[in-house]
């Protein structure tokens, strides 16, 4: 698979790892350059090469958005129309300024990402765990307990595709539902942020933030 990545730091960076050992072909991009990924590109191997953002979102079938949300503005726009997004930001108002809209609960992050990127299919995942669990609490085998990743979007296929690719990663996807609903369900502050839930643990803290 193509895999396009915008963003390349703790979480942008640990999922091109994770993503290219699987034998995903990987274009990653950061706002510096392609010319300051050279170290990360070459840990990566010979099915990574560094890009403008812009390349990034042409070359993926699926692309990865790893950016700090007060930079979404940013994000390219024609290239993605059509694709699979996986959002996985969050917003710091003390990073990224106040939002109003963010600030009085009117609207959640991926749905501004979602309105920017018209035609796109945005899905939120992987915003609620540390880029170091993504490493270690990965479990290969399906037969074992996973640890829970969830998820909402408003495209059912951009969801199965997002959520075949948490399995891949070792992880159990558990939809929160849509990008209001669920992102409401996943960002800083709720009961899933931060939280190191089995599957069927996240499935129940869902249905108490519901």
């Amino acid at each position: 698979m193509h895999i396009g990545i915008i963003g390349a730091g703790n979480v942008g960076g640990t999922l091109a790892k994770r993503l290219a050992e699987s034998g995903h072909e990987i274009a990653i991009a950061n706002s510096r350059g392609p010319e300051t990924l050279q170290d990360l590109v070459g840990e990566l191997g010979h099915r990574s090469h560094a890009v403008s953002a812009s390349e990034a979102a042409r070359f993926g079938d699926l692309v990865i958005v790893s950016v700090p949300f007060g930079r979404y503005e940013e994000l390219p726009t024609k290239e993605l129309k059509g694709k699979p997004v996986m959002d996985t930001g969050n917003y710091y108002p003390e990073r990224d300024g106040h939002y109003p809209a963010l600030d009085e609960d009117e609207i959640t992050s991926s749905e501004m990402v979602q309105e920017h990127l018209k035609g796109a299919h945005v899905v939120k995942a992987f915003n609620t765990l540390h880029a170091q669990d993504m490493r270690d609490h990965a479990r290969q085998s399906s037969a074992q307990e996973r640890y829970g990743i969830p998820m909402s979007g408003n495209d059912p296929q951009a969801k199965r595709a997002v959520a075949d690719l948490v399995e891949e990663l070792g992880f159990q996807p558990v939809d929160a539902g849509d990008l209001a609903t669920g992102g409401r369900k996943q960002q800083p502050g709720s009961i899933t942020y931060e939280a190191d839930f089995t599957a069927d643990e996240l499935v129940e803290a869902l249905k108490l933030d519901s």
